[in-house]
């Protein structure tokens, strides 16, 4: 059987049954395909947790976790600085808030250097006023 969820951190959805039902048994396989971010169930099995939570009770990990590297449904840092590159005009600051902390200010950096405006990190919580500027 092969299952395909839209849920690539496994937080949600009718994958979290599947997970329930097939991670205690060793002949299955789970692919991992994309990024999963820190503090997801993806995550956790991408790092050899022994077992996971779900639905308020923790279930074994014995299945096999396989993570591909291949797919991914974000654009990675070239597409990203090409789609930058041919905006016209160049936007005066770009905002980088989709990304672990320390790939976020190196990509920042290459916009910067590459594209030639202000790249952001925002801290977490931060406010910023959007809007026409006003003299």
């Amino acid at each position: 059987m092969i299952i395909i969820s839209s849920s690539g951190m496994l937080e949600g959805g009718r994958v979290l049954y599947h997970l329930e039902r097939l991670l205690p048994d060793p002949r299955n396989t789970v692919i991992l395909t994309g990024y999963q971010a820190e503090g997801t169930r993806g995550r956790a099995l991408q790092n050899g947790a022994h077992g996971i939570k779900i639905n308020g009770r923790y279930v074994s990990v014995r299945a096999e976790i396989v993570r591909d590297e291949e797919f991914s449904v974000h654009a990675d840092r070239s597409d990203l600085l090409d789609w930058l590159a041919d905006l016209d005009p160049v936007p005066q600051v770009v905002f980088v808030v989709h990304a672990e902390p320390e790939v976020a200010v190196r990509f920042a950096a290459d916009v910067e250097r590459e594209i030639g405006c202000l790249a952001v990190v925002p801290r977490h919580g931060e406010v910023v006023r959007l809007g026409a500027h006003h003299v």
